[in-house]
């Protein structure tokens, strides 16, 4: 399987790693330490020097109850940070629902829009579907993420319905005109979801992976972790590199994580014992 993107068909035969760099002031994973282009850029350098396969920028923070910038406060912070992560020599995903961003970044080269709501929002697919190679990352979210956890209801199944959801808006982007190996499909864990729908995602990840599209995944430093553990975000190093296996053993392609060296080793040691699965 391999994944089209704006200056790379990436390999997905392996598990790659997506390293994520928040140049947000209210990031609820780093409290806002690059937030600063300076410090947001050191930050891309590093990733790509522990191993990160693609590098994930994002201005606009999406933790439960976090407010919304405008289009022109998210341009001011990612901006410089995407001119200087496409010169890096790996495929570069804005993370951003914004159609202004979404077109100011892909004019800069970038290679992935990665949009929690799935480019449902005013000119955000026009965007993408004007651009010939982009690639796309839809995710499932129930709600938005000022209001997403307030009391999270699915009526039947919840991987039933978020596999059909993103099945169904699938179609749509590519009825818009996205050719559909540029598409990638992310249950959205911790997305309007309770902790038990988050672990039933995981448990039945095959679901969503047999629709036959790369899967990417993000469990890094979320809450379903520390209510699990017992640990606040800045210690929840071992339980996100054990979801990020855990998702991998269950044909995930893609894990989204802040703790880049420690997956990246991981999942070497995986590889070298035969424990990564072969694709579906």
């Amino acid at each position: 399987m391999h994944w089209q993107t704006t200056r790379f068909q990436i390999d997905l035969s392996q598990p790659r790693v997506m390293g994520i760099v928040n140049v947000t002031p209210d990031s609820f994973s780093d409290g806002g330490a690059f937030a600063d282009a300076r410090s947001a850029m050191a930050h891309c350098e590093r990733l790509v020097a522990e191993g990160a396969h693609i590098l994930d920028i994002g201005g606009e923070s999406t933790r439960p109850g976090a407010g919304q910038p405008s289009a022109e406060e998210e341009l001011e912070r990612v901006l410089p940070v995407l001119r200087h992560a496409v010169s890096l020599g790996v495929p570069v995903s804005v993370d951003t629902s914004q159609a202004l961003v979404i077109q100011a970044a892909l004019d800069l080269g970038v290679d992935i829009i990665n949009d929690v709501r799935s480019l449902m929002r005013p000119g955000a697919l026009q965007a993408v579907a004007g651009h010939d190679r982009c690639g796309v990352c839809l995710m499932h979210m129930q709600g938005e993420p000022g209001s997403m956890q307030g009391a999270p209801h699915y009526g039947g199944d919840v991987v039933d319905e978020v596999t059909n959801w993103l099945h169904q808006r699938m179609q749509q982007v590519m009825a818009a005109g996205v050719a559909r190996e540029r598409l990638a499909l992310d249950p959205g864990i911790g997305f309007g979801k309770t902790p038990e729908h988050n672990w039933a995602l995981l448990s039945h990840q095959v679901k969503l992976v047999t629709l036959g599209q790369p899967v990417l995944v993000g469990w890094s430093r979320k809450s379903t972790l520390g209510r699990l553990t017992g640990r606040e975000v800045g210690q929840r190093l071992a339980a996100s590199v054990a979801a990020a296996l855990a998702s991998v053993q269950r044909g995930a392609h893609i894990v989204r994580v802040h703790d880049v060296a420690a997956t990246v080793d991981a999942l070497k040691v995986w590889q070298a014992a035969g424990l990564v699965p072969q694709p579906i």
